[in-house]
């Protein structure tokens, strides 16, 4: 009878709460109010510097600026980059302590036993290892590049692409730093023997084809890398992944870009925290930016310039807060929102905790928040300030690979669906300068829209108007009525 009345509870109510992940932090918050504190400590060091002349090599972002303004990185500190990390993937080790491994040889001829020199050898060793690059190489993977733990991939100094089979996975390890690579036009493969260490070759089946693929790892961290053209996501962490930070990367041509979570009902995926922060979402991307389940999510300080169906989503509850990026919407009038809660009714969501704060909203983009006693409330922003979007380019400005061009950029055809289109939205930049970086990144991002109920008011007055003086027309009313709505809709209101 008990056994009965146990499935019943677990029916009705789900199963028990799972116990925190191993790196999952106990104050998500106070993680992001780290981040804002070093945001603005940047900021706040480049302004005043550059006033004295001193120090151009500041940029203002807190990760580029902790590492590309000593002259010595390459030759004598290159692994002072593992100590740049914000956010939830801070004290991802990579291969930090350990020896330089010098990649050679781009030929992945045999995934089952790896030749030296190559990084296929190099990513499956046991002990820690900072791994770089000889020269510039193309690396088309057989089948999928399988990640041991404290490991980085440092690209800096040489233009590094990726692609073919595969490309890279990490599955239940930890301490693993990507940086400064080209990850594109990735299929799926498998279905053969991998090795995943020195010791131990295993069968491995299908993979989706995803760019870079998290499963059950921690302390993993993303950096100035450029992802397109892959046949799933270009980034997706599932089955209770935490610790990640994903930053100054540029993402473009791809239909579901980042998915962050299992599925609805993996309980482990609530104890999921990833920061996103200072990348670039750019041409013809579709939806996924990311595409949320569970979990804790911090979006910070990125540049969304296109999307088709929208841009942040999620189902099963999970926390979102967006802070100080800024959303482009596309010229579709039907795809304006940034947010959308997936397979869900508004009855479900109204108290999920989805925040926006300092968000820039343009050509008519709108943030759908939740929670924290808003209810359905909507925030639109109806103009962009210009002091926050030249910082919003400023912090963005070098997302993607260093030195190298762009994905984006080059003349390839589009994988079976058309680019998003980018909107209008002053961006320039104008003089003198408070010092308020708080309000700028974080605060407020332009006014609220008006109520809804001032647009019958307006109507109401008319009609009043017209019928109190009764001169005109039918005809004139419906003019005036119509250059009201107009109006409306250049302000971009939206009846609900």
């Amino acid at each position: 009878m008990s056994l009965l009345v146990a499935l019943f509870l677990f029916y009705c109510n789900g199963f028990p709460q799972p116990h925190p992940l191993p790196h999952q932090h106990p104050d998500p918050e106070a993680v992001v109010q780290h981040v804002q504190r070093m945001v603005n400590a940047s900021l706040s060091r480049r302004q005043t510097l550059s006033i004295q002349q001193k120090d151009q090599c500041l940029t203002g972002n807190p990760i580029d600026d902790c590492w590309r303004c000593d002259p010595n990185w390459a030759t004598t500190n290159r692994q002072r980059l593992a100590d740049c990390t914000i956010g939830f993937g801070q004290g991802a080790l990579g291969g930090k302590g350990g020896q330089i491994y010098v990649v050679t040889d781009s030929s992945d001829h045999d995934p089952a036993n790896p030749t030296p020199g190559t990084l296929r050898y190099a990513v499956i060793q046991e002990e820690p290892l900072w791994i770089v690059f000889t020269s510039n190489m193309v690396i088309k993977l057989k089948h999928e590049l399988i990640i041991n733990s404290y490991k980085t991939i440092d690209g800096r100094g040489a233009n590094v692409y990726i692609t073919g089979n595969g490309c890279l996975t990490l599955q239940y390890v930890s301490h693993v730093i990507i940086h400064n690579i080209h990850i594109h036009h990735c299929t799926p493969s498998g279905n053969t023997m991998i090795a995943s260490s020195p010791t131990h070759v295993g069968f491995r089946g299908k993979s989706d084809g995803d760019g870079i693929s998290i499963t059950g790892s921690q302390k993993i961290w993303i950096d100035h890398c450029s992802l397109s053209y892959c046949t799933d996501g270009l980034i997706d962490a599932i089955l209770g992944s935490t610790a990640i930070t994903i930053s100054n990367s540029y993402f473009s041509h791809h239909d579901e870009v980042m998915l962050l979570g299992h599925n609805d009902n993996y309980q482990l995926d609530t104890g999921m925290q990833i920061t996103i922060a200072f990348n670039h979402f750019g041409e013809a991307l579709v939806q996924r930016m990311p595409r949320c389940r569970r979990g804790y999510i911090h979006v910070v300080n990125n540049d969304f310039t296109a999307w088709e169906m929208y841009a942040i989503g999620g189902s099963a509850n999970p926390t979102i807060n967006s802070q100080g990026n800024r959303y482009t919407a596309p010229p579709n009038d039907n795809a304006k929102e940034v947010t959308k809660r997936v397979d869900t009714d508004e009855r479900e969501w109204t108290g999920w905790n989805w925040r926006t704060e300092g968000d820039i909203m343009v050509n008519g983009a709108f943030f759908v928040p939740s929670g924290l006693s808003l209810g359905t409330q909507y925030a639109r922003a109806s103009s962009v300030e210009p002091k926050s979007a030249a910082l919003i380019e400023q912090l963005t400005m070098n997302s993607g690979v260093l030195g190298g061009p762009r994905e984006g950029s080059e003349s390839v055809s589009n994988p079976g669906f058309s680019g998003g289109g980018t909107g209008g939205g002053s961006t320039s930049r104008s003089g003198g300068d408070d010092g308020d970086y708080f309000g700028m990144i974080f605060g407020n991002g332009g006014p609220p829209c008006p109520p809804p109920s001032s647009i019958f008011l307006s109507f109401l007055i008319i009609l009043i108007l017209y019928l109190s003086t009764n001169h005109g027309s039918l005809l004139s009313l419906q003019f005036i009525i119509v250059i009201e709505m107009k109006s409306e809709d250049r302000n971009h209101y939206i009846f609900r």
